[in-house]
């Protein structure tokens, strides 16, 4: 069988929003991450803070609405990738969730306001979200396509977009978590 990238990336955001460590997501995992990334957001930033939950929400709403939930109320890994393929990564659904978290994200890491992410903020965002710190200055220097030492806001969407949408494993986007992809 082909090895397929992008089964690859799902598989890894898979186990990433397993904040139960169970080997199922459910809404619980979702509220989790929402969590995570609500913390980045400073203590005021109400705004972005409500629009990062309220994505995640809908994320959680997409896999349940699709039918990947089992009556259990949770969404096993091949149902997750399935789903990711065929509705989440769908151009409207994946506006609406994963670029709106984006863009929140975006807004509330962006402390200077200056629309570019620094290697400071890019790695205090590695961190409040889990990811391992030591990735970050690969991950960053990837990132970073004009080598301006910062990632500016369509930097940083490119890359979600590589990550979610290009099958290309050499994209920067799959950078993204921190970790290239490398065939299993």
């Amino acid at each position: 069988m082909a090895y397929d990238a992008l089964e690859r990336k799902f598989s890894i955001l898979f186990d990433w929003f397993d904040q139960t460590d169970d080997g199922w997501l459910t809404s619980e995992d979702f509220e989790r991450m929402a969590g995570l990334f609500t913390a980045v957001a400073r203590p005021g930033d109400q705004a972005n803070r409500t629009a990062l939950r309220a994505a995640f929400v809908r994320w959680w709403d997409v896999l349940r609405d699709a039918g990947g939930v089992d009556a259990e109320g949770r969404v096993g890994r091949q149902a997750f990738i399935d789903l990711m393929r065929s509705h989440v990564t769908d151009p409207k659904t994946f506006e609406h969730v994963v670029l709106q978290i984006v863009d929140a994200l975006m807004r509330a890491l962006d402390t200077d306001g200056n629309g570019r992410l620094t290697a400071d903020e890019y790695v205090r965002m590695y961190d409040a979200l889990g990811i391992d710190p030591a990735t970050s200055t690969p991950a960053f220097h990837r990132l970073d396509r004009d080598g301006d030492g910062a990632v500016s806001h369509a930097e940083f969407r490119t890359a979600i977009e590589e990550f979610y949408l290009s099958p290309n494993p050499e994209a920067p986007g799959n950078w993204l978590l921190g970790s290239p992809l490398a065939p299993s």
